[in-house]
Protein backbone atom coordinates (compact mmCIF):
# COMPACT_ATOMS: atom_id res chain seq x y z
CA UNK A 1 0.00 0.00 0.00
CA UNK A 2 1.24 3.47 -0.82
CA UNK A 3 2.05 5.75 2.07
CA UNK A 4 0.04 8.95 2.19
CA UNK A 5 1.98 12.16 1.79
CA UNK A 6 0.98 15.75 1.35
CA UNK A 7 0.92 16.89 -2.26
CA UNK A 8 4.23 18.40 -3.33
CA UNK A 9 5.89 17.37 -0.06
CA UNK A 10 9.65 16.87 -0.59
CA UNK A 11 10.71 13.23 -0.40
CA UNK A 12 13.56 14.19 1.91
CA UNK A 13 15.08 17.44 3.14
CA UNK A 14 16.90 19.29 0.41
CA UNK A 15 20.66 19.59 1.03
CA UNK A 16 21.98 23.00 1.97
CA UNK A 17 22.70 25.20 -1.03
CA UNK A 18 26.32 25.59 -2.02
CA UNK A 19 26.51 29.23 -3.21
CA UNK A 20 29.77 28.52 -5.04
CA UNK A 21 28.35 25.66 -7.13
CA UNK A 22 27.00 27.74 -10.05
CA UNK A 23 30.27 29.64 -10.49
CA UNK A 24 32.22 26.40 -10.26
CA UNK A 25 30.03 24.84 -12.96
CA UNK A 26 30.40 27.86 -15.23
CA UNK A 27 34.17 27.82 -14.82
CA UNK A 28 34.29 24.12 -15.63
CA UNK A 29 32.26 24.73 -18.76
CA UNK A 30 34.45 27.66 -19.80
CA UNK A 31 37.62 25.63 -19.38
CA UNK A 32 36.24 22.65 -21.31
CA UNK A 33 34.14 24.23 -24.06
CA UNK A 34 36.12 27.26 -25.21
CA UNK A 35 39.13 25.23 -26.43
CA UNK A 36 36.71 23.16 -28.51
CA UNK A 37 35.13 26.28 -29.99
CA UNK A 38 38.48 27.88 -30.82
CA UNK A 39 39.52 24.86 -32.89
CA UNK A 40 36.13 24.41 -34.60
CA UNK A 41 35.98 25.45 -38.29
CA UNK A 42 33.81 28.51 -38.90
CA UNK A 43 31.36 26.62 -41.13
CA UNK A 44 30.53 24.22 -38.29
CA UNK A 45 28.95 27.04 -36.29
CA UNK A 46 26.07 26.99 -38.77
CA UNK A 47 25.08 23.43 -37.85
CA UNK A 48 21.57 22.99 -36.40
CA UNK A 49 21.16 22.12 -32.73
CA UNK A 50 18.49 20.49 -30.57
CA UNK A 51 17.15 24.01 -29.93
CA UNK A 52 14.53 24.55 -32.68
CA UNK A 53 15.61 27.14 -35.24
CA UNK A 54 18.97 27.82 -33.63
CA UNK A 55 22.40 27.01 -35.01
CA UNK A 56 25.49 26.41 -32.89
CA UNK A 57 26.32 30.09 -33.30
CA UNK A 58 22.81 31.07 -32.15
CA UNK A 59 23.02 28.93 -29.02
CA UNK A 60 26.38 30.49 -28.19
CA UNK A 61 24.91 33.96 -28.71
CA UNK A 62 22.03 33.12 -26.36
CA UNK A 63 24.44 31.80 -23.73
CA UNK A 64 26.65 34.87 -24.01
CA UNK A 65 23.69 37.24 -23.82
CA UNK A 66 22.18 35.51 -20.79
CA UNK A 67 25.44 35.57 -18.85
CA UNK A 68 26.04 39.21 -19.74
CA UNK A 69 22.58 40.10 -18.46
CA UNK A 70 23.19 38.23 -15.21
CA UNK A 71 26.58 39.86 -14.67
CA UNK A 72 25.18 43.35 -15.37
CA UNK A 73 22.00 42.84 -13.35
CA UNK A 74 19.99 43.49 -16.51
CA UNK A 75 17.70 40.48 -16.43
CA UNK A 76 14.60 39.88 -18.47
CA UNK A 77 12.11 37.01 -18.30
CA UNK A 78 14.15 34.77 -20.64
CA UNK A 79 11.07 33.87 -22.65
CA UNK A 80 11.60 32.37 -26.13
CA UNK A 81 10.69 35.69 -27.73
CA UNK A 82 13.08 37.73 -25.60
CA UNK A 83 15.83 35.17 -26.03
CA UNK A 84 15.39 35.35 -29.78
CA UNK A 85 15.76 39.13 -29.67
CA UNK A 86 19.09 38.74 -27.88
CA UNK A 87 20.24 36.22 -30.47
CA UNK A 88 19.03 38.30 -33.42
CA UNK A 89 21.00 41.29 -32.14
CA UNK A 90 24.18 39.23 -32.23
CA UNK A 91 23.73 37.69 -35.69
CA UNK A 92 25.67 40.59 -37.20
CA UNK A 93 28.51 40.26 -34.70
CA UNK A 94 31.81 38.64 -35.66
CA UNK A 95 32.06 35.18 -34.15
CA UNK A 96 35.11 36.27 -32.20
CA UNK A 97 33.01 38.90 -30.40
CA UNK A 98 30.41 36.32 -29.39
CA UNK A 99 33.08 34.00 -28.03
CA UNK A 100 34.71 36.86 -26.15
CA UNK A 101 31.39 37.83 -24.57
CA UNK A 102 30.75 34.19 -23.67
CA UNK A 103 34.17 33.79 -22.07
CA UNK A 104 33.74 36.94 -19.99
CA UNK A 105 30.24 35.89 -19.00
CA UNK A 106 31.40 32.52 -17.71
CA UNK A 107 33.81 34.33 -15.41
CA UNK A 108 31.69 37.30 -14.35
CA UNK A 109 28.18 35.87 -13.88
CA UNK A 110 29.10 33.45 -11.10
CA UNK A 111 29.37 36.11 -8.42
CA UNK A 112 25.96 37.58 -9.26
CA UNK A 113 24.38 34.13 -9.23
CA UNK A 114 25.97 33.31 -5.86
CA UNK A 115 24.59 36.52 -4.36
CA UNK A 116 21.05 35.89 -5.65
CA UNK A 117 20.28 33.35 -2.94
CA UNK A 118 19.46 30.50 -5.32
CA UNK A 119 17.05 32.34 -7.60
CA UNK A 120 19.50 32.31 -10.52
CA UNK A 121 21.23 28.97 -9.95
CA UNK A 122 19.26 27.40 -12.78
CA UNK A 123 20.96 29.74 -15.26
CA UNK A 124 24.28 28.01 -14.62
CA UNK A 125 22.61 24.66 -15.21
CA UNK A 126 21.03 25.97 -18.41
CA UNK A 127 24.40 27.17 -19.66
CA UNK A 128 25.93 23.78 -19.00
CA UNK A 129 23.07 22.01 -20.79
CA UNK A 130 23.48 24.31 -23.78
CA UNK A 131 27.12 23.25 -23.78
CA UNK A 132 25.74 19.75 -24.30
CA UNK A 133 23.63 21.02 -27.21
CA UNK A 134 26.76 22.49 -28.79
CA UNK A 135 28.91 19.40 -28.28
CA UNK A 136 26.12 17.23 -29.67
CA UNK A 137 25.77 19.37 -32.80
CA UNK A 138 29.53 19.42 -33.36
CA UNK A 139 29.93 15.68 -32.86
CA UNK A 140 32.14 16.22 -29.81
CA UNK A 141 32.35 13.68 -26.97
CA UNK A 142 30.77 14.09 -23.54
CA UNK A 143 27.64 15.89 -24.72
CA UNK A 144 25.47 16.30 -21.59
CA UNK A 145 28.13 14.53 -19.50
CA UNK A 146 31.06 16.95 -19.56
CA UNK A 147 33.18 18.39 -16.76
CA UNK A 148 31.05 19.65 -13.90
CA UNK A 149 28.50 16.83 -14.24
CA UNK A 150 28.17 16.33 -10.47
CA UNK A 151 27.51 20.03 -9.86
CA UNK A 152 25.01 19.98 -12.73
CA UNK A 153 23.24 17.03 -11.09
CA UNK A 154 22.93 18.90 -7.80
CA UNK A 155 21.45 21.93 -9.56
CA UNK A 156 19.11 19.68 -11.53
CA UNK A 157 17.84 18.09 -8.30
CA UNK A 158 17.15 21.56 -6.90
CA UNK A 159 15.35 22.67 -10.06
CA UNK A 160 13.14 19.58 -10.26
CA UNK A 161 12.02 20.26 -6.70
CA UNK A 162 11.29 23.88 -7.64
CA UNK A 163 9.28 22.70 -10.65
CA UNK A 164 7.58 20.03 -8.48
CA UNK A 165 7.82 17.19 -10.97
CA UNK A 166 6.78 13.75 -9.69
CA UNK A 167 9.32 12.07 -7.44
CA UNK A 168 11.90 10.09 -9.43
CA UNK A 169 14.71 7.82 -8.26
CA UNK A 170 17.26 8.06 -11.05
CA UNK A 171 19.89 5.33 -11.18
CA UNK A 172 22.91 6.28 -13.26
CA UNK A 173 26.39 4.73 -13.29
CA UNK A 174 27.99 5.48 -9.95
CA UNK A 175 25.06 7.11 -8.15
CA UNK A 176 21.35 7.33 -7.45
CA UNK A 177 19.64 10.73 -7.50
CA UNK A 178 16.34 11.79 -5.97
CA UNK A 179 14.59 14.32 -8.16
CA UNK A 180 11.23 16.07 -7.88
CA UNK A 181 8.77 15.93 -5.01
CA UNK A 182 6.45 13.31 -3.59
CA UNK A 183 2.88 13.43 -4.82
CA UNK A 184 -0.16 12.31 -2.84
CA UNK A 185 -1.01 8.64 -3.42
CA UNK A 186 1.70 8.24 -6.04
CA UNK A 187 4.70 5.98 -5.70
CA UNK A 188 8.11 7.28 -6.78
CA UNK A 189 9.01 6.70 -10.40
CA UNK A 190 12.19 4.81 -11.22
CA UNK A 191 14.64 5.70 -13.96
CA UNK A 192 17.60 3.57 -15.06
CA UNK A 193 19.74 5.31 -17.63
CA UNK A 194 23.10 6.72 -18.63
CA UNK A 195 24.48 10.05 -17.46
CA UNK A 196 23.90 11.93 -20.76
CA UNK A 197 20.49 10.36 -21.36
CA UNK A 198 19.29 11.49 -17.94
CA UNK A 199 20.25 15.07 -18.73
CA UNK A 200 18.62 14.83 -22.15
CA UNK A 201 15.37 13.62 -20.63
CA UNK A 202 15.07 16.35 -18.02
CA UNK A 203 16.16 19.01 -20.50
CA UNK A 204 13.57 17.89 -23.05
CA UNK A 205 16.18 16.99 -25.65
CA UNK A 206 15.69 14.11 -28.12
CA UNK A 207 16.51 10.86 -26.33
CA UNK A 208 16.62 7.36 -27.75
CA UNK A 209 14.09 5.19 -25.90
CA UNK A 210 16.64 2.37 -25.82
CA UNK A 211 18.87 4.52 -23.60
CA UNK A 212 16.60 4.48 -20.57
CA UNK A 213 14.02 2.50 -18.61
CA UNK A 214 11.36 4.61 -16.89
CA UNK A 215 8.54 3.24 -14.75
CA UNK A 216 5.90 5.14 -12.80
CA UNK A 217 6.05 8.31 -14.91
CA UNK A 218 6.21 9.44 -18.52
CA UNK A 219 9.19 11.10 -20.14
CA UNK A 220 7.07 14.20 -20.71
CA UNK A 221 6.53 14.57 -16.95
CA UNK A 222 10.29 14.84 -16.37
CA UNK A 223 10.92 17.83 -18.64
CA UNK A 224 11.88 20.95 -16.68
CA UNK A 225 13.29 23.12 -19.50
Amino acid sequence: MLSTVTASEPAEPAPARDPHRPARLLQAERDALLPILHRTPDRAFDRPTACPGWSVRDVLAHCAAALSRVAAGNLHAFTPALNELDVAKRREWPLTDILAELSAGYQEAGKAIACAGGKLDVIALGEWLHGGDIRDALGEPLAYASDGFEDACALLCDWTRHEAIPLVKAHIPGSTLTLGVAKQDRAPATLHTTRPAMMRLFAGRPTDSSDYQLTGATAAELIVF
